[in-house]
């Protein structure tokens, strides 16, 4: 049995991060839990459970051929999650497509499932509630998030973006420019690296030299720390840290708390150090490049289990409490599936944003389409099924 009193090998044992709860759940001795009500401690157990319900239903959708390719994130509603809640709600979250647990904290699942449908109208939904459309395209979006961050500082909003992206955005060019770009110009950043041990089939050893992800934000100028991504409450207090930090220095705003005389506004680098349990997306095999049994550990630290016991330790949650949260869960996520298949499809959407004058080839591919659903019908073409 090792020093927290677990059985179970911890992964996370010889590694340099940042936690709060111990394998087990329990806070670890030295560490601090955050200073937070009932009621928040009980919303992130209850939004990680609700996070998860969704993965499975999402999986379960796409295997019916209800819903497209989907990225699950079992595993990783932890710092999702805790992250989220960290943040105030006019900040923005800039997201990769794993993140679901921050679009279950802003209460805009229903909005959001309808993008995984096929329609673009769920991430104009979900910009309504400060979080940035999901991006396919690897880091292409940091720039884009360093940029609406600088336009807060320039504007004297005291506001911060919480970026998102796996470790293996880390190899792109263009994590690199908005690293510099946050370094040099101070932007209220937070670059938050899910390091879930693959960037697809690539293990982390094989991503990089470094020998952390968040070292590399020395190179651009300010403070890289990690953190158990596995934990929520350590990825609640690292997140709100970072938040704290990167808002305006001179304390104006909406609710500033940084104090005039306190130190400058800088970036951060979070890595959050986890392990997605399934597939990449649900057109990858991961026993193509991983044992079967290699998130067995993992599982072992699992955040939902941690936060639970966390919750029932310090007597806030019972066996009623579970059941309520598990019931919540089943019927948040029921009703998002029900808004989401009740969305009418409209086949000449997909030319709306391409360009902001369709060429001719694009106009005439539009016509094509809309003429042969005009003659053999919608249901020739699968649409509204």
């Amino acid at each position: 049995m090792d020093e927290t009193g677990d059985d179970a090998v911890d992964p996370l044992a010889d590694e340099d991060v940042y936690r709060v709860l111990g394998p087990n759940g329990i806070p670890l001795p030295d560490a601090t839990v955050p200073d937070l009500s009932d009621e928040t401690f009980l919303a992130i157990y209850r939004d990680m459970v609700t996070t998860r319900r969704f993965d499975e239903r999402a999986v379960s959708l796409q295997r019916q051929g209800r819903m497209g390719t989907y990225a699950p994130c079992a595993g990783q509603e932890g710092s999702a999650v805790g992250s989220t809640h960290a943040l105030r709600d006019r900040d923005l979250v800039s997201y990769q497509y794993r993140e679901h647990g921050a679009i279950v904290v802003r209460d805009l699942l229903a909005e959001y499932l309808p993008y995984w449908m096929g329609h673009e109208a769920g991430t104009a939904a979900i910009a309504e509630g400060n979080v940035f459309p999901l991006n396919i395209g690897i880091a292409a979006h940091l720039p884009h998030a360093v940029g609406a961050s600088w336009a807060f500082d320039y504007r004297d909003e005291d506001r911060v973006v919480a970026c998102h992206f796996g470790d293996g955005a880390t190899s792109e060019g263009d994590f690199h420019e908005a690293m510099n770009f946050a370094g040099v110009f101070d932007t209220p950043t937070l670059f938050c690296c899910h390091n879930n041990g693959w960037a697809i089939s690539v293990p982390r050893e094989r991503q990089t030299a470094s020998a952390t992800f968040a070292a590399k934000a020395s190179a651009y100028g300010f403070e890289g720390v990690r953190v158990d991504g596995m934990d929520p409450l350590a990825s609640y207090a690292v997140t709100r840290a970072a938040a704290e930090r990167a808002r305006n220095a001179d304390g104006e705003g909406d609710g500033g708390e940084t104090p005039s005389d306190g130190p400058p506004a800088r970036p951060t680098l979070v890595e959050f150090v986890e392990y997605r349990y399934g597939a990449h997306t649900t057109a990858d095999d991961p026993t193509a490049y991983r044992a079967d049994d290699a998130v067995d550990p993992w599982r072992a630290i699992d955040p939902i289990d941690r936060m639970e016991t966390f919750l029932r330790e310090t007597g806030r949650i019972d066996d009623e409490g579970v059941a309520a949260a598990r019931d919540r869960a089943d019927d948040v996520v029921a009703d998002a599936i029900d808004a989401a298949e009740a969305v009418e499809p409209d086949p000449a959407a997909m030319f709306d944003h391409a360009y902001a004058d369709p060429p001719p080839e694009l106009r005439r591919q539009r016509d094509e389409l809309l003429a042969a659903v005009e003659e053999h019908g919608e249901e020739a073409f699968d649409l509204g099924e």
